[in-house]
């Protein structure tokens, strides 16, 4: 048996420092990431370097960066340590442990809706794996798995998205459909059209409209660009609660995600019904590539999965009912 290393053999401790390095944008920040002093990075840096025949970090002022050869092993170092966390978990299963952790990142209609279920669900059935979450729209979201900061990313897509973000920004990580969640549209009650489902969204084309994040107003312009008009965009908030009562109010009008509208009780005074199947937005699960195979995330996936094949999209705030003040 070799006493050392070849010359050029990487080791996972190396890539988690060059990654903590990319990360954190200095060697004192990776050494408080990974909980080693600052000496102890920098010699494990000129090992690495040596090993490797280049230098992974070179200077800048009173920092560094990495070179074109650290930016390699960085790339690298994500997949590397999923696999490693995959074979870690493959151990612990076999010991009979229900160890390791899920850190999940979800858009905000999901957190109050699914997200809750899912916790609870994989809380009882590996009450040993640590669980995290963290609030985020389909681009921070998708960011946080390619950057190792989440395990699994609920994201969603919309028909027509010119930036294709479910695609386009996931180049490199799995993406798996999952579902998929009506659009409804937010009318006053006594709208002549507040019952008909599907809603002809070219009635709406002379009201004010209430906008959202930047994903959800394309769509509402894509949307409306279908129905043959350019929606007057008046009011933008994020709010859910604050868009249905704007429209009890008679400001305005709205497009919303059905699990936006069933987070919540309903306003007095609006109507939510739904918008061609069509125009349902598509529900998407990324990860790192492979990640299936860490037990805990394996079994996280599962429960996702199952919740989604049982959540009521309409349920007992079925879109197309009405909300009125007694």
């Amino acid at each position: 048996m070799a006493d050392a290393l070849p010359d050029d053999a990487l080791d996972a401790h190396s890539l988690r420092v060059v990654k903590a390095i990319a990360d954190t944008g200095s060697i004192t920040g990776a050494a408080h990431a990974l909980g080693y002093s600052q000496p102890a990075i920098s010699q494990q840096l000129r090992r690495l370097e040596r090993r490797a025949g280049l230098p992974i970090v070179e200077r800048v002022g009173r920092g560094v960066r990495l070179t074109e050869a650290g930016w390699v092993l960085a790339r690298h170092a994500a997949a590397v340590t999923t696999a490693l966390d995959a074979a870690a978990g493959d151990l612990a299963e076999l010991r009979g442990m229900r160890a390791g952790r899920v850190r999940i990142a979800a858009f905000p209609s999901a957190s109050s809706t699914v997200v809750p279920r899912v916790i609870a669900t994989l809380s009882v059935r590996r009450p040993g794996v640590a669980l995290s979450f963290v609030e985020a729209e389909p681009p921070e979201a998708i960011a946080a798995v390619r950057e190792d900061r989440a395990d699994i990313a609920l994201v969603y897509s919309f028909p027509g998205d010119r930036r294709a973000q479910g695609e386009t920004a996931a180049t490199g990580l799995t993406v798996r459909t999952v579902g998929a969640d009506d659009t409804v549209v937010v009318v006053p009650a006594d709208h002549p059209a507040a019952a008909d489902e599907p809603f002809d969204l070219s009635l709406l084309a002379g009201e004010r409209w209430i906008a959202g994040c930047p994903q959800c107003r394309g769509h509402l312009l894509e949307a409306c660009g279908r129905a043959g008009f350019t929606p007057d965009i008046a009011f933008e908030t994020d709010n859910y609660v604050a868009v249905e009562n704007l429209v009890a109010q008679g400001v305005g009008v709205a497009i919303l995600p059905g699990m936006a509208v069933a987070s919540l009780p309903l306003v007095a005074g609006i109507a939510v019904p739904r918008l061609p199947a069509a125009e349902a937005r598509t529900l998407h699960v990324v990860t790192a590539r492979g990640a299936h195979r860490v037990p805990a995330v394996g079994a996280a996936l599962r429960v996702v999965d199952e919740v989604l094949g049982d959540h009521p999209q309409r349920g007992s705030r079925r879109p197309g009912r009405k909300s009125v003040a007694e």
